[in-house]
C-alpha cells in the first residue's frame, strides 16, 4: 500500500473540510461516470459503513461467504473520494476496472456527490448514527488512522464536531441533507440503532430497497456473519492489512466496540448538557428520530 501523507491536513472544498488528499484529486469525482445499476452507500464516517458495505455484499452474492472473501472490504466496495497519486490505491481508478453493479462507499455530504448519480438514476443506502456514539467512534477512529488529523484531547474534539471543523465536516448538515431527498431520490435512509436493536428487519429492508426477497434462513445467516464479533475477526472485513504507518492500532482498533450508547462512558455531565442544548437548537428545523440508547 502506498505510503500516504501522515496526518493530512482539512482544506475547504465547497464549504467542507476535507482531508488535503481528497481535494487534490477531486476532479476524478467530479467526472466519475457511474452506471444506473451502481449502489451508493454514504454515511458520515463512522456510523456503520463497513457493517452496511458486508451486509450488501453478502445479499448481492446470495450469502456465499466464500465470494466475500475474494478481497478486502476496501477492494470488493471502493472509497470513491479516497485517491492518490497512484491509481493502485484510487477509488475511482478501482471502480473504473469494474464491471457494473458496483458498490461504491462515500462519506460525501449529499451536495457534494456528482449529478452523474442522480442522473443515472442510482440507488444509495444511507446511515445516520446519532451524534454523540458518533463523535465518540471518530474521536477513536482519528487518533489510530495517522492519515486523519491530530484529534487532540476528547474536550477538544467534542467542540470541533460539534463545529463541524472534521473531516466531511458537520455531522448536523450530513444527515439533514440525506434525510431531505431521501423521498425525491433512491435513498433508502438507515439508523444504526435500528440495525444494532433488530438486525433482522434491517437487512431485510435493504434487500427488498435492491429487489431481492430473501428467505428466512438467509436473512439469519447474514445477521450472524455480520455481527460485530463476526466482522472483527473477519480478515476481509476488519480492516487487518491496512499497515501500522496508517492505522496505529496501539491507539484503537478499527472495530472497537460497534455499541449504542458508548458515549455514556465519554461524556462528562457538563458536555453533555452542553452537547444537548446544541443538538436541540441545531436540529430545531428538522426533528430526525434519532435515539441516543436502545
Amino acid at each position: 500500500m502506498e505510503k500516504l501523507e501522515t496526518r493530512c491536513p482539512l482544506v475547504d472544498l465547497n464549504g467542507i473540510p476535507m482531508l488535503k488528499q481528497v481535494v487534490t484529486h477531486f476532479h476524478r469525482v467530479e467526472t466519475f461516470q457511474p452506471f444506473p445499476e451502481d449502489l451508493l452507500i454514504s454515511t458520515y464516517p463512522k456510523a456503520g459503513t463497513t457493517w452496511t458495505q458486508e451486509i450488501v455484499d453478502l445479499i448481492l452474492h446470495h450469502d456465499d461467504f466464500e465470494k466475500c472473501k475474494r478481497a478486502p472490504i476496501h477492494v470488493r466496495v471502493p472509497f470513491l473520494e479516497m485517491n492518490s497519486a497512484d491509481p493502485a490505491f484510487s477509488g475511482t481508478c478501482l471502480l473504473e476496472k469494474m464491471d457494473p453493479p458496483r458498490v461504491i462507499k462515500t462519506h460525501l455530504p449529499l451536495q457534494l456527490i456528482p449529478q452523474s448519480f442522480w442522473d443515472a438514476g442510482c440507488k444509495v443506502i444511507y446511515v445516520a448514527r446519532n451524534p454523540k456514539d458518533n463523535a465518540v467512534s471518530y474521536f477513536h477512529f482519528d487518533r489510530m488512522n495517522l492519515v486523519q488529523p491530530d484529534p487532540g484531547s476528547w474536550s477538544q474534539y467534542l467542540d470541533k464536531f460539534m463545529n463541524g471543523e472534521v473531516s466531511w465536516g458537520s455531522w448536523y448538515d450530513h444527515v439533514k441533507g440525506y434525510w431531505k431527498e431521501r423521498d425525491k431520490k433512491k435513498i433508502l435512509y438507515l439508523f444504526f440503532e435500528d440495525m444494532k436493536e433488530d438486525p433482522g428487519h434491517e437487512v431485510k429492508q435493504i434487500a427488498k430497497f435492491l429487489g431481492y426477497n430473501l428467505s428466512q434462513r438467509m436473512i439469519e445467516e447474514i445477521v450472524q456473519r455480520t455481527t460485530f464479533e463476526s466482522m472483527r475477526d473477519n480478515p476481509m472485513a476488519n480492516y487487518s492489512d491496512v499497515p501500522e504507518n496508517i492505522f496505529n492500532r496501539q491507539a484503537s482498533e478499527f472495530m472497537r466496540k460497534g455499541e449504542v450508547g458508548d458515549w455514556e462512558n465519554h461524556f462528562s455531565p457538563e458536555q453533555n448538557a452542553t452537547f444537548d442544548e446544541h443538538y436541540k437548537k441545531m436540529m430545531a428545523d428538522l426533528p430526525i428520530p434519532f435515539r441516543f440508547v436502545i
